[in-house]
């Protein structure tokens, strides 16, 4: 799951549907309810879609990292980021103007790039210790582990100032931390390296987003341009780990699968450009609802198509953490909703400014402290 702030179409107060509709019906005209349905349909259809390669990657990494296929965690992080550095200049070149970050950001690119180091390192550090967790736990297990990465986020969040805690978020992260604890300890054929793995990832994954957050509100670049100026740190990051690391087999495991290593990362590649779309489609409302639907729906795969052992205890705590994590979200989401303020009145929490005719429409947002360094 994707935590970075991505702008979305639609203009404030309006919807995915009906801003994407009025631009296909033109200004002042009518939505006709065939319009209306083609474009759930279509949105229905993307989400649907972004589940299937999401999860089609998740086992194809773990296909790869099969002792007798691929099981090189560094060199398969490496190609991934390659193929998608070469993606991301050629489309560059081809069409510039969906790069508007580098016109603005034209005499004085030397600046963000030194923050682009850090982001490189900490980006690799996660592909690589993501991938290598896949060769000693199995999907449902590192998938149970993955939902405490909403929670490091904010945490993170709150060390920099770009958040602030309170008591009912307090007692969510209480909420699903618990129920993450308890899947996890319910692992049946549990491997510490392969836990040490993927919590290395998730902390290198939710350093690279709050560096990134950062960089983005400071710099205000948009995503395309972030990743644009992240293609050639991360894959000479993993080069210079590879070489230093360079295992005998490598080179030809590579010619013996490079077929599949080639579908790979085509597959990641199609998946960074679905994470896009469906956030400028379906806003990020959408994208939050449609991750918790994968999630769900790799667990339940994982366990029925490929075997993996879930026990009654792991299921039921993973359905209390999947609803903690979807209650976090319905409060950023939409924080003025009844059951949001009855548990803020429940825990005594400061409450809420109701908005009034003074309340501007558009906010004015303060740096952070961590946003005036950048």
């Amino acid at each position: 799951m994707s935590y970075l702030r991505y702008p979305t179409s639609p203009s404030r107060g309006s919807s995915p549907v009906s801003a994407c509709s009025a631009e296909m019906s033109g200004p002042g005209q009518p939505i006709s309810p065939a319009i209306e349905r083609l474009m759930y349909v279509k949105k229905l259809l993307l989400c649907l879609v972004y589940i299937l390669v999401s999860a089609g990657l998740i086992r194809f990494n773990k296909l790869m990292m099969k002792r007798d296929h691929f099981p090189h965690a560094l060199a398969l992080s490496a190609v991934h980021m390659i193929v998608s550095s070469v993606f991301c200049s050629v489309l560059y070149f081809v069409a510039p103007s969906m790069f508007p970050g580098m016109a603005t950001s034209r005499g004085h690119r030397s600046s963000p790039m030194k923050w682009f180091v850090p982001i490189g390192l900490c980006f690799a550090i996660m592909l690589f210790s993501s991938n290598q967790a896949y060769a000693y736990c199995n999907v449902t297990f590192l998938q149970f582990m993955k939902e405490v990465s909403v929670m490091l986020v904010f945490v993170f969040s709150c060390i920099v100032g770009l958040e602030s805690l309170s008591r009912p978020r307090i007692l969510v992260i209480i909420w699903v931390v618990v129920g993450a604890s308890i899947s996890v300890s319910g692992e049946a054929r549990f491997k510490w390296i392969g836990f040490i793995f993927q919590g290395v990832s998730q902390l290198a994954e939710c350093s690279r987003l709050i560096i990134g957050e950062i960089l983005l509100s400071g710099k205000k670049l948009d995503p395309l341009t972030y990743n644009l100026f992240l293609a050639p740190t991360c894959p000479v990051v993993l080069l210079i780990a590879n070489a230093a690391h360079w295992s005998p087999g490598t080179w030809s495991d590579f010619c013996a699968w490079w077929p599949l290593l080639s579908a790979n990362a085509c597959v990641a590649l199609c998946l960074n450009i679905l994470v896009a779309a469906v956030i400028k489609e379906c806003s990020a409302v959408g994208f939050v609802l449609t991750g918790l639907t994968k999630d769900i729906a790799i667990v339940i795969f994982s366990a029925v198509a490929f075997h993996e052992g879930v026990t009654g205890k792991q299921a039921a705590a993973f359905v209390i953490t999947i609803a903690g994590v979807f209650f976090w979200s319905y409060m950023k989401i939409n924080p003025s909703a009844p059951p949001v303020q009855m548990l803020e009145k429940a825990l005594c929490s400061e409450p809420r400014a109701a908005p009034d005719e003074k309340t501007p429409l558009v906010l004015k947002e303060d740096p952070s402290p961590a946003e005036k360094h950048v």
